[in-house]
């Protein structure tokens, strides 16, 4: 296979040369150029053609939100890794980057130890989430044997059981979930008569920024947990970063609780984790949601929602950025629909309607 063609935009030459170097040490990716800030490498994605790029947040002259709108206006579609700082600020320009039509982002090292624990950081989410990315768009380049909107490779749908009682909608979602998330709460008529129990792939600060973005764009109430909280219908209810969530019955029926207990398919949260917990609270009355996103995170979850007897529902593979998480459900034949991202919030809602409590919930 070609080699992966990567451009490195930075402004900082130190860290330009840390992300090539990382880069280059894998025999897969070669970096084709890089760039100073985001005005040079919009001439050199013209002049060398990357299968993908790295995109710094804060830089001179046009900065990375900047430049991913500009290439995005270009019709530029490759993919765009940002590299963010894991502060408030760096969140929120990470969560404004991925609006604009970045792809993921990764978030820098801390200046404390070794150069090589750096690169060894790096190296750990920056290499996957490349091969992972530009994996995904050969495979629906022209010429290539790609599947139609709607469908997915190697998926075997189970037979979606009768209406059931709904008490909770669980969602999980890593890679290119916050725009997927964005688009189906956008989408809600109403509130959901259930509460929402969400996993969203992401670090501390991240999760609290995605609740209130979210937040502000439906009729649901998104709230990062803080643990304790009463599931109520119509909240939402989303695991921070580097906590699990899982359930914990209360007199007045069921609440939310953290813990660090160890990653879970190398996450913490895990959806996994919550998905379980959730079929130990309610059994199979349950309504799951697996989204875009890298690795296998969910399936093992949405196993025990289906022997339970809940339901499943998972994005499709051409509407994914990553089709990792929702691919991995399907290809076990635990899924019963396998839906494009745009469909995804109505097949919710007419789920929840059928159930024969139409939705309710009771203690």
């Amino acid at each position: 296979m070609t080699a992966i063609r990567v451009l490195v935009v930075d402004d900082s030459a130190i860290v330009r040369k840390l992300v090539t170097d990382v880069l280059a040490a894998d025999p897969e990716i070669e970096i084709c150029g890089t760039a100073p800030n985001g005005k040079v490498a919009l001439s050199r994605v013209e002049e060398y053609g990357p299968d993908i790029l790295t995109m710094d947040i804060e830089m001179p002259l046009m900065d990375g939100i900047e430049t991913v709108r500009a290439l995005r206006k270009a019709g530029h579609r490759m993919p765009i890794i940002m590299f963010s700082t894991l502060t408030e600020r760096g969140a929120s320009a990470t969560l404004d980057a991925l609006a604009a039509g970045a792809s993921d982002y990764v978030t820098k090292p801390s200046n404390t130890g070794s150069l090589a624990a750096s690169m060894k950081e790096v190296g750990a989410a920056l290499v996957p989430r490349v091969k992972a990315l530009v994996g995904r768009r050969r495979a629906f380049s022209p010429g290539a044997l790609s599947q139609q909107p709607g469908k997915s490779a190697a998926v075997r749908l189970r037979t979606e059981p009768p209406p059931h009682p709904v008490r909770a909608l669980l969602i999980g979602s890593s890679t290119g979930g916050p725009e997927a998330l964005s688009r189906v709460f956008s989408a809600f008529a109403t509130p959901l008569p259930v509460p929402v129990l969400m996993v969203q792939h992401m670090p501390p600060v991240f999760t609290k920024q995605l609740a209130q973005r979210l937040d502000k764009l439906g009729p649901t109430r998104v709230k990062e947990a803080v643990g304790g909280e009463l599931l109520e219908p119509g909240h939402a209810y989303i695991a921070p970063g580097d906590h699990h969530l899982v359930l914990h019955r209360v007199a007045q029926g069921f609440a939310t609780e953290l813990n660090s207990d160890p990653p879970v398919n190398y996450s913490r949260p895990s959806v996994d984790v919550m998905f379980r917990s959730a079929v130990k609270a309610y059994g199979g009355q349950l309504l799951a949601v697996v989204l875009t996103g890298m690795g296998a995170d969910g399936r093992t979850g949405c196993d025990d929602v289906v022997t339970a007897g809940g339901t499943v529902y998972v994005q499709d593979e051409a509407s994914s950025v990553v089709w990792g998480m929702p691919g991995a459900v399907a290809s076990a034949g635990l899924a019963h629909r396998v839906l494009p991202i745009g469909e995804v919030a109505g097949a919710i809602q007419r789920r929840l309607a059928s159930s024969p409590t139409g939705g309710a919930v009771w203690r």
